[in-house]
């Protein structure tokens, strides 16, 4: 967490190379796997230690990529942070280290936002973003990968599905950048305003808006580790498919919203929520609605 620190301080100041950034994240994992972090749900040792890589430069790298709109990073990384105590807390772990450290981090970003609300008088920058992304990587392998708590019936589809509900929206806004930006023809290492949370104010959302909406989509993961951990005794296919479906559409719909400044309409003309329609209608092709109607008279 350290060196993600480091390094993030060194970006901001520097500007340093993409390919630095990459093994200064490679050389974190592998810091976490030597100290005894690393996934643990293969049978093959060295399949863990490959996806424990993959996940930690993955989150390091996806935290960093959200952090590109007031609040957004910071309200993400809240709601992940409440998951992991929601685990401890439903072990009844009270005496846990690990707690007290969550319980600081949570203080400090809850703080955090109060400045970095839009309009933001203070930014996290690579400095703050690649020691979250380290610090969630380590605590998202820990407690949501690996499950050492007496009585937890250990699944590998159960712990994937906590994994993934728990950094859904980094998971999901850095596959549709890198989606977006490769099927383009672009490097998925350049910045551009191609974000999911860019796509939800193209379609007339306030920077505010936007961070209520990821909001209210961390609350809903939260609620769902708290279903899991509390109500679900014995994992079955059902609830992967149950979980794993609102992952998918969740996605998907992602991927279908708005790519562009081009694809965007005029909120003078029309509010936020003919936006949504007009672009539902889109999506799924629906049969046109009369001319008249003044949903279909605003500008494409």
């Amino acid at each position: 967490m350290a060196l993600g620190f480091i390094v993030g301080l060194a970006d901001d100041a520097y500007d340093t190379k993409p390919f630095l950034k990459f093994f200064v994240q490679f050389s974190c994992g592998a810091i976490m796997i030597a100290t005894g972090i690393r996934i643990e749900i293969f049978e093959w040792e060295a399949l863990n230690i490959l996806f424990t890589l993959f996940w930690v430069v993955g989150i390091m790298n996806s935290i960093n990529m959200l952090d590109n709109m007031d609040g957004i990073t910071t309200t993400v990384s809240i709601g992940i942070v409440i998951c992991a105590m929601i685990i401890i807390l439903t072990n009844a772990d009270f005496e846990n280290m690990h707690l007290i450290i969550l319980v600081g981090v949570l203080s400090s970003l809850l703080t955090f936002l109060w400045f970095n609300w839009n309009p933001s008088r203070m930014y996290m920058g690579d400095t703050g973003s690649q020691f979250l992304g380290a610090f969630l990587a380590a605590i998202g392998i820990m407690y949501f990968w690996n499950d050492h708590y007496v009585g937890a019936i250990i699944s590998p589809a159960r712990q994937f599905i906590i994994a993934i509900m728990c950094f859904i929206l980094p998971v999901i806004d850095t596959t549709v950048v890198v989606y977006n930006r490769v099927s383009n023809g672009k490097s998925p290492f350049v910045g551009g305003k191609d974000h999911t949370t860019h796509s939800h104010a193209y379609l007339g959302l306030s920077d505010r808006q936007v961070a209520l909406c990821f909001m209210g989509l961390s609350i809903i993961s939260t609620i769902c580790i708290f279903v899991i951990e509390n109500y679900i005794t014995e994992w079955s296919h059902l609830y992967t498919a149950i979980f794993g479906i609102y992952f998918l559409s969740l996605l998907v719909f992602f991927l279908m919203l708005p790519k562009s400044s081009s694809e965007t309409w005029t909120i003078g003309q029309e509010s936020c929520r003919n936006n949504m329609r007009k672009y539902f209608f889109r999506i799924w092709k629906l049969p046109s609605l009369a001319v008249s109607d003044p949903f279909y008279s605003c500008n494409q």
